[in-house]
């Protein structure tokens, strides 16, 4: 515990509540502090981070989503976050206060413990996680600095969310960040900057491995040279380093360490199951080595290593018995007559049928076969052939079983079953895939909370035009819809932006049958709608359109008005009037007037004679 006084927040208020006691740690992105809650009155870990992290926009906005996300779970073996906020530049998580230490101080000595005491930590260490992964929450940053080990014996994970919110926000050279924990990175997280719930379990692994071992898997001089180690070597069995380990550990670590993915358990809460199955295969011997007392604070062991036949095993005494001999000669005991003789055969006769019981008889334990990869009749076939029965109990996904085969067993493949006993079956449910449901037409929140429905997660958008789609709603997707997909796969959304706009072109003057193709050529339709009179404009041509110029949507329609030609108009009847006044009637109600004759005289013919005849036409005449 650090307990300096120099620290300029120990004795401040932060955000009018929370009064901050005294430093207890001091990480590479922030500064932990023992606090006091004022208004509800209780000791809280308020975690403050570094200026640096505090200054960067970014990285404040995705911290606050983290630390929403991360609010929200609920479990025993979580670090429970109350709140977050800032305060002149401090930025700052109020968590559970947890007494205790971290897994990596136990691990600083002795430096590794039993397997026992490994799964102890394991085992709620994966439900904390399995219950983040359910959420759908990743923690990518599972190391033994975030497990703490209470004083009472419970164990906690902490910090979810935070190390998206720092690796969003940061470089992969802050050496800060990185060295602290590369060694537990996956080979996806360092290839492809990507995590999911296998990330977590690799993570694990790595845990286990380091439990049982004292030390991580790699080394190097550099992250750089750690984080090549993880993409390209296969994590040892930790039996390598410390003979004489369990093979099922051996497995478990293989299992949540394959550097494919898909070779992993698909979550912390399928590898809990995994765990489980292990440790009930292995015998109490297996399990208890020496090793550090989880919940004895001084390091005192208090282990006991027990034999299966209940004698205590090489160099360990077992506990001296009140009536064991001491080296003194005993007292004659009086003889107790033949009701003592009685007593003592029907007791050895008792141990005897006891001994035959469970040794030989119903109560006998032997090994359970292995039905692992065989499909259920297969199974119970096999199963039966050795006396057995079988019991489906559930069903599970996989990505190595294929659907319909046993995928795992209780008791597992040589765990130990009473003879005529039931073998309990896991089925594959074969790999895990959900279709990308048809989100054409849907709005952007509706595509996310279907994906979210069907166990996917939204990718990229990207924007595109559509005549069909309204602007704001989606297209098409990426896988397309009605693909199997695996849990968590991004779905990328092209989202609409509405009709593409093209340029109107000016076609007034046009005849309107050209107009017709020259809209149609720049991706508009057209219509006529009205036909009028003008004297400007043939009959035929376009008059006027709308919209006249800009931009309009493609596929839209510009709205013709299409000419008539001059309007028409009542000849007038001039025969018999001098040329001259004929020709000023004509010309004044809007007509040419062409003439045939001699200098004066009357008219004596014309053409038209009588009706209607377009404005600004010609009407001859003859006169003498």
């Amino acid at each position: 515990m650090d307990t300096t006084v120099k620290d300029p927040l120990v004795g401040r208020v932060l955000d009018g509540r929370y009064h901050v006691e005294q430093r207890l740690a001091r990480g590479g992105m922030a500064t932990v502090y023992e606090a006091v809650d004022a208004r509800l009155d209780r000791t809280i870990a308020l975690k403050v981070m570094h200026a640096n992290l505090a200054a960067d926009e970014e990285f404040v906005s995705r911290f606050i989503r983290e630390a929403k996300s991360a609010a929200r779970l609920s479990h025993p073996n979580v670090v429970a976050v109350y709140d977050q906020g800032a305060d002149g530049g401090h930025v700052f998580l109020a968590m559970e206060h947890v007494p205790g230490r971290t897994l990596r101080d136990l691990l600083r000595d002795p430096g590794r413990i039993s397997p026992r005491q490994a799964l102890e930590v394991l085992e709620p260490m994966l439900a904390a996680l399995g219950a983040a992964h359910q959420a759908g929450i990743v923690h990518r940053d599972v190391k033994p600095e975030n497990v703490l080990l209470s004083d009472d014996g419970r164990v906690k994970v902490a910090d979810f969310g935070l190390a998206r919110a720092v690796s969003s926000s940061t470089s992969h050279t802050n050496s800060g960040i990185l060295m602290g924990t590369v060694g537990y990175l996956s080979p996806e997280q360092v290839e492809r900057g990507i995590a999911d719930p296998r990330s977590d379990v690799y993570a694990a692994g790595i845990v286990l491995y380091e439990m049982l071992t004292g030390v991580k898997p790699y080394d190097g001089d550099t992250p750089i040279q750690i984080a090549y180690r993880h993409v390209h070597d296969d994590v040892p069995p930790p039996s390598r380093l410390v003979p004489g380990l369990p093979a099922e550990l051996d497995a478990l670590v293989a299992r949540a360490t394959s550097r494919d993915p898909d070779g992993r358990p698909v979550d912390a809460r399928r590898f809990l199951t995994e765990v489980v199955a292990a440790r009930r295969s292995m015998s109490e011997g297996e399990l208890d080595t020496v090793g550090v007392s989880l919940s004895d604070p001084t390091g005192t062991d208090h282990t006991v290593v027990v034999a299966r036949d209940g004698t205590p095993p090489m160099g360990i005494a077992s506990p001296q018995r009140p009536d064991q001999p001491t080296g003194r000669r005993p007292r004659r005991r009086r003889r107790r007559g033949p009701i003592a003789l009685l007593l003592v055969l029907l007791l050895a006769a008792g141990l005897s049928f006891a001994a035959w019981y469970y040794a030989a008889g119903p109560g006998s334990y032997v090994q359970a076969p292995s039905l692992l990869n065989l499909t259920r009749p297969a199974a119970a076939a096999a199963a039966e052939k050795e006396g057995f029965t079988t019991n489906v109990v559930r069903s599970d996904f996989s990505e190595r079983i294929a659907r319909g085969h046993v995928l795992s067993t209780d008791p597992g493949p040589n765990g130990d079953i009473k003879k005529n006993g039931t073998i309990a079956l896991v089925l594959s449910k074969g790999p895990e895939r959900y279709d990308v449901p048809d989100l054409a037409g849907k709005t952007e929140t509706e595509a996310q909370q279907l994906l979210e429905d069907n166990h996917l997660t939204v990718g990229e958008p990207t924007e595109d035009y559509s005549n069909d789609i309204k602007k704001g709603s989606v297209i098409s997707t990426s896988p397309a819809a009605g693909t199997g997909q695996k849990p968590d796969t991004a779905v990328s959304l092209v989202i609409s932006k509405g009709v593409e706009p093209v340029d109107v072109p000016d076609v007034t003057g046009d005849k309107a049958d050209d107009a017709k193709r020259t809209l149609a050529d720049a991706g508009l339709r057209s219509k006529v709608v009205e036909e009028a009179f003008d004297d400007t404009v043939p009959a035929g041509a376009v008059i006027s359109q709308t919209p006249k110029d800009g931009k309009a949507p493609r596929d839209s329609v510009v709205r013709l008005v299409e000419s008539k030609g001059p309007p028409l108009v009542t000849v007038p009847n001039v025969l018999g009037k001098p040329i001259g006044e004929a020709t000023s009637i004509l010309q004044r109600a809007g007509f040419r007037v062409s003439a045939y004759g001699p200098r004066s005289g009357r008219v004596f013919s014309q053409r038209p004679r009588e009706g209607q005849a377009p404005k600004g036409s010609t009407i001859t005449l003859f006169y003498i």
